[in-house]
C-alpha cells in the first residue's frame, strides 16, 4: 500500500508518515525505484498500534521508546488497550441514552454520564504500568526521579514557568527564527526541560522540536499561544539543533 493510500485510509497526513519515518517510530517496508513508499501487512499492525497509544494519549516518544522494549508485548498491549476503550464506550452509550431521555420530554437531570473520572483513572494506571514494564529510557528515568518528588507548589511553578516561555515563543513568532533573540529564547527552553525533568541534549531538542508539529496535541496546546507558535518553534529549535555551538 502506497503511502498516500495509508493516509487516506488512516486519517493521517503523509507529512506526518514521513515524519513517523523520520524519528524510527514507523518506515515503509520498502521504497521502490520510483521512490514510493510502500507499506506492508506488519507496518500497518505497527501504525495500527501507534493509533491505539494515541487514542490514550501517549507521546510519539514513549510510543518508540515502549515498542522498540524487546520485551514488549503487543497482544497484552491491546488487551489493556482494549478495557479502556470499552470504559470510554460504555460512557458514550450513557450519554445517548441520557440525550434520548431529553428527547423524550423526560426531565432527567442527570451528570454523572458526563464524569470521566473512572476513565481518567483507568488510563493513568494503564500509562503507569506501561511505561514501568516497557518504557525504560534514560530520559523516562530521569523524569521518574525528578518529577516524583515534587509537590503541587513546584508543579504549579513549573507549569507556570513553561507557560511563560512558550507564551514568549508565540509573542516572538513574528521575528525571524534564527535572530539572537529567538534563540537564546530556545536555550532557555532546553534548559528550563534538563532543570526540571531530564537531561535535554540537542539531539533530544531537535525530536522534540520535530513532535510539536507531528503530534496534533502539541501543535493545538502551543497555538494556544498564537496560530503558527508550534511551527515557528520547531523551526528555531532545528535552527539551534544543527550549530555545534551557541553564542550568546
Amino acid at each position: 500500500m502506497k503511502i498516500n493510500e495509508v493516509a487516506k485510509l488512516t486519517g493521517l497526513t503523509v507529512r506526518t508518515l514521513h515524519y513517523y519515518d523520520e524519528i524510527g517510530l514507523l518506515s515503509p517496508s520498502k521504497i521502490t525505484e520510483s521512490g514510493y513508499r510502500i507499506y506492508d501487512e506488519h507496518s500497518l499492525e505497527t501504525l495500527q498500534q501507534i493509533l491505539f497509544f494515541r487514542e490514550l494519549e501517549f507521546s510519539l516518544h514513549d510510543m518508540k521508546e515502549i515498542m522498540e522494549n524487546p520485551s514488549y508485548d503487543k497482544r497484552e498491549a491491546l488487551q489493556k488497550q482494549k478495557e479502556l476503550l470499552l470504559k470510554k464506550r460504555a460512557r458514550i452509550d450513557q450519554l445517548v441514552r441520557l440525550i434520548d431521555d431529553t428527547v423524550k420530554g423526560e426531565n432527567t437531570m442527570s451528570f454523572q454520564e458526563f464524569d470521566i473520572t473512572e476513565i481518567e483513572k483507568v488510563k493513568e494506571a494503564y500509562a503507569d504500568e506501561v511505561k514501568k514494564r516497557w518504557g525504560s529510557t534514560t530520559a523516562y528515568a530521569q523524569s521518574e526521579e525528578k518529577t516524583k518528588k515534587y509537590d503541587k507548589k513546584q508543579w504549579k511553578f513549573l507549569n507556570e514557568e513553561g507557560a511563560s516561555i512558550l507564551k514568549e515563543f508565540g509573542t516572538c513568532r513574528m521575528l525571524e527564527a534564527d535572530s539572537v533573540k529567538v534563540q537564546q529564547l530556545v536555550q532557555k527552553w532546553q534548559s528550563y526541560i534538563t532543570a526540571n525533568f531530564y537531561e535535554c541534549t540537542d539531539e533530544i531538542l531537535s525530536g522534540l522540536g520535530k513532535m510539536y508539529i507531528a503530534d496534533t496535541r502539541f501543535t493545538e496546546n502551543i497555538d494556544k499561544n498564537g496560530n503558527g507558535t508550534a511551527d515557528f518553534m520547531s523551526r528555531a529549535i532545528a535552527i539551534y539543533c544543527k550549530k555545534d555551538t551557541y553564542n550568546s
